[in-house]
Formats: structure tokens, sequence, C-alpha cells
């Protein structure tokens, strides 16, 4: 039987990418003169995989797994996050946002869900990067590839970090390396959720699962098949558009805020600093 191309292409070696991603974290905090590491934990698998690469890698002494609720989070995801806290030893700090959002919208009592739900995402930003201050220490990402490519989720929110050790992991993989690493069923076994309201998941938002969607990532952007070549391969004409879209309108979340050109040297155009410069 011919082997499906789209399943080769998201294999992985779960031993080989922990090594991998443990030197990567060691190596890129190092670099820029830390030695500790802040992760925002929501209770999911993507985080719960960061926390654990992250206790691997520094000891769990250095590590912050900062946990931030709003009043809809819900409680089985603030337990899961207790309980991975408690299993990996890392330090651990509790900051529930809810008074903090719910002041600011007073002001706009109309607010839709989605405002609510990315100033959520953007206050937790805010309280990481303070505790990395307190801390001492470098905010590690949370985001997958899959997220980053179909642009699912908030600039300056959980999009921000100092460094992702998970950023070129689709979410399949994550879950193969979550199940390696031993991170708790309950976590890997629930439906994805950014936790954003009651009843939430990524899927459900998204119009397709992650399992579907990553079959056609890995062979469109990996791969670089064309899109005569996905759609006979067997994806629906709409749904290829559709993603190819989402990747191609969510570009800028993905990059530095474009610099408007007017000397011979631009930030991150022609002057692109050496970030191994003296290490």
């Amino acid at each position: 039987m011919e082997r499906d191309p789209a399943q080769a292409a998201l294999e992985i070696n779960p031993e080989l990418v922990t090594a991998i991603l443990d030197r990567f974290i060691t190596t890129e905090l190092h670099r820029a003169g830390f030695r500790r590491a802040v992760v925002g934990l929501s209770g999911g698998v993507d985080s719960s995989v960061v926390a654990t690469l992250a206790a691997r890698a520094l000891g769990p002494d250095n590590v912050l797994a900062v946990t931030m609720p709003y009043k809809t989070s819900s409680e089985a995801t603030r337990r899961d996050a207790q309980a991975l806290i408690e299993r990996l030893g890392v330090r651990s700090l509790d900051v529930p946002i809810t008074e903090s959002v719910d002041a600011y919208f007073r002001r706009f009592p109309d607010a839709s869900r989605l405002r609510v739900a990315n100033k959520c995402a953007r206050e937790r930003m805010t309280v990481l990067y303070d505790q990395s201050a307190a801390f001492e220490g470098l905010v590690l990402g949370t985001s997958n590839k899959s997220e980053l490519l179909l642009g699912y989720g908030t600039q300056y929110g959980d999009l921000a970090s100092a460094i992702n050790p998970v950023g070129d992991l689709y979410k399949t993989q994550i879950y193969r390396l979550a199940k390696y690493l031993d991170v708790p069923e309950q976590i890997v076994n629930k439906p994805p959720s950014g936790d954003l309201w009651v009843g939430q998941t990524d899927e459900g938002e998204l119009g397709f699962t992650y399992a579907e969607v990553d079959r056609l990532l890995v062979l469109m952007v990996d791969c670089r098949w064309r899109r005569a070549e996905l759609v006979e391969y067997g994806f629906a004409p709409p749904f290829v558009d559709r993603v190819a879209e989402m990747i191609r309108r969510n570009h800028y979340k993905r990059r530095m805020p474009v610099i408007a050109k007017l000397s011979a040297r631009t930030v991150d155009r022609d002057f692109r600093y050496a970030r191994d410069w003296g290490t």
C-alpha cells in the first residue's frame, strides 16, 4: 500500500525533538543572558508541553508557571494546570485577571465576546512580561505551527513571547510529543480550547479539526504542493482556498511590524543583527 504523504510528513521522532528543544531553550536563554523562564500555563496541551520542556531543560526551580484565570475560565482546566505544576515541581503564581479586564470593559459594556477574549489574552501577556522582570527570566511562547499559520491567536497576546520552542510543530505533532513527555492524559485528551468563554473550542471556532487542517498545511507549506495537486489529492477546493487565504491574510501576525524604509539600512530589512555574535 502506498504511504500517505501527509501522514509521513507529519511524523516526528519525539525523542529527537525533545533533545533539540531542550538544547534550544537553554541555548537561546543563555545567549540573551538568562537562566530562567516564565510560562503562561492554561491547562491546555501546548502550554503543558512547553512547561514540561522548560522544567527538563532548566530544572524546575528555574521555571515559573503563571496561571491567569478569568471568571469564565473552566474549573477543570484550572485543576489540570495545578496538577501539572505539582507534578513538575516548578514554581508557580496564580494571578486572576477578572478584576482588571472587567474594569476596562465597564466603559464599553457593548463590547463583543471577541473583544473581551482578545483583551484577556493581552492582559495575560502583560502579567507574564511583568513577572518575567521580577523572576529574571524570559517568556516562553506556546503557539504551535498550526495556530501561527492560520493566525489563530491574539497579536501581542498569546502570540507574543521572547522565544517559542513549539512554533515549528503542528498541533497533531504536539499531541505526539505530549504523550512522549508523559503529559497527563486528561490534558492530552480534552478538546483543544483557548478557554475564551464557556463552551469555546478551537475547532468549533475554526470550523474544521486540527487533524484535517494539519494534513493540508503540511503538504501546502512544508511540501509546497500547488493548489491543483492538493485538490487532486482529495482536499475540497473551498477548504484549500479558505486555508490559503487565512495564511495570507494573517501574515502580519507572524512578523515584526513593517517599518517604512527611509535609510540605507532599515532595521529588520537591511540591518539584521546576527544574534549569535560573540556567543
